[in-house]
């Protein structure tokens, strides 16, 4: 932008939402530009510098519309924002411009049978807390639910905390939403059915969402358990086993293998020296059984929470998908992770010849998942980073094994995932025709 273009921007900017909530000190810019993209150190390395010219926080639903015609008519770039938990650099914005801070639209508008609809800048854990009073919950939602927002969930992510038996967000669990086109006149699409496909975990390329429905179920009493382990594949196959056992209501089952588990520093004291850890949320009333289940696997309880304390203190949910990560690299800042789909049956194998490979540079941690209806392991291993050759090398033993790596150290949006690309690249065409939303992180081929 040219300085006069851009202060004419500037102002009209201004004029739709007020001087207060359009942010260019370079502090707010600074932390408003960045999301969590530093769990992986190639990507610290190419995004650490990367910032918008200016912050726009919407308060209404109205005003996102008029803020977007506006940057189409300028050819401003708008990358869109919401609690800044994504691990892939999804809300830096690459080429300056704008970034579209959605976290005050935050209304709860309809709760009825099977689902809720609300605005996009909801904090989850608040709309958990809410659903919950009212004797229903959240099918699935992320270990970071305490600040993400459920438009950045389903905007950025894939599953969470509950896909162990309702799977990830293309499993049903997004029913509807709201987009905006990046044009000179936005359209407002209210978009069901297959069409959601090409807004889920699109990263705000496609179309801007401000509204989202998702399934919700009853309210369940969550009773945690940590149970310990001495070994990971005992470990793993009790949590197959507890997995495939629809008797028994649950909302996770993770594993994390030593020494992770001893950099859960609050629970740490719980664990046996060597122990590999499953951390579990189960019905309560169905502990007995658990226990028992575990025995036969040589795994005994290391420490409870009762379900009269579920989410109003630290939980276990805190330790697991991408926050185990998170207290691995609060104890040693060389870590880094994966993401890798094993083999639904012929996981105990992978592990084996990836632990002959790399013993000491990569530590197993799954959460097993129920996706697109099948039970599977999926793994968020623990990597001693050397290099980013190095790093690649072992991913490429990875696949060499048959296991898919879903690459979190790249901010291009991953062509083999679940998503429809193809109608992702449609949709992009039609939605933004001057490729403004989110430039640089969705590849236009053909």
């Amino acid at each position: 932008m040219t300085a006069q273009w851009k202060q004419e921007f500037v102002e009209e900017l201004i004029g739709l939402v007020g001087e207060e909530r359009v942010k260019l000190d370079p502090e707010a810019r600074e932390k408003l530009s960045k999301d969590y993209y530093w769990y992986s150190p190639v990507l610290n390395d190419l995004l650490k510098q990367k910032r918008a010219d200016a912050i726009v926080i919407p308060s209404r639903e109205d005003e996102v519309p008029a803020i977007l015609a506006a940057a189409c008519r300028h050819r401003i770039p708008v990358t869109v924002r919401g609690g800044g938990t994504g691990n892939y650099g999804q809300a830096v914005p690459l080429h300056g411009g704008i970034v579209l801070d959605l976290s005050r639209l935050t209304d709860i508008l309809e709760v009825g049978d099977g689902f809720v609809t609300v605005q996009c800048g909801a904090r989850i854990k608040a709309l958990e807390l809410e659903l919950r009073k009212r004797d229903r919950e959240l099918c699935i939602y992320p270990s970071t639910y305490a600040i993400a927002t459920i438009g950045g969930f389903v905007s950025g992510g894939s599953g969470g905390i509950g896909s162990i038996t309702w799977g990830n967000l293309w499993d049903g669990n997004v029913l509807g939403a709201v987009i905006y086109t990046m044009e000179e006149k936005p359209r407002r699409l209210e978009v069901i059915g297959d069409e959601l496909r090409n807004y889920i975990h699109s990263y705000g390329t496609t179309g801007i969402m401000t509204q989202v429905t998702m399934r919700i179920a009853p309210r369940t009493e969550w009773f945690q358990a940590a149970v310990q382990f001495p070994d990971a594949e005992s470990a793993m196959r009790f949590g197959e086993r507890l997995a495939r056992d629809d008797a028994i209501r649950k909302r996770l089952v993770s594993i994390s293998e030593h020494p992770i588990p001893t950099w859960f520093i609050p629970f740490a004291k719980h664990f046996e020296p060597g122990a590999t850890v499953a951390l579990l949320e189960i019905e309560d009333g169905t502990g007995e059984a658990v226990a028992a289940m575990a025995a036969e696997y040589g795994g005994k309880a290391a420490h409870t929470i009762p379900a009269d304390r579920y989410q109003k203190t630290l939980g276990l949910s805190d330790f697991t998908w991408n926050h185990t990560t998170l207290w691995a690299l609060k104890s040693d800042p060389t870590i880094t992770y994966l993401q890798a789909a094993f083999h639904g049956t012929r996981y105990l194998e992978q592990m084996r010849l990836i632990k002959e490979r790399f013993p000491d540079e990569v530590l197993f941690h799954f959460e097993w998942v129920r996706s697109a209806g099948r039970i599977a392991p999926s793994g968020l291993p623990i990597v001693r980073y050397r290099n980013k050759e190095r790093l690649y090398e072992i991913i490429r033993y990875f696949e060499s094994v048959g296991v898919r790596i879903f690459d979190p150290h790249t901010f291009v949006l991953d062509y083999d995932a679940r998503a429809d690309y193809s109608g992702m690249i449609r949709r992009k065409k039609t939605n933004d025709p001057f490729g403004l939303l989110n430039p640089g992180k969705i590849k236009l081929l053909g």
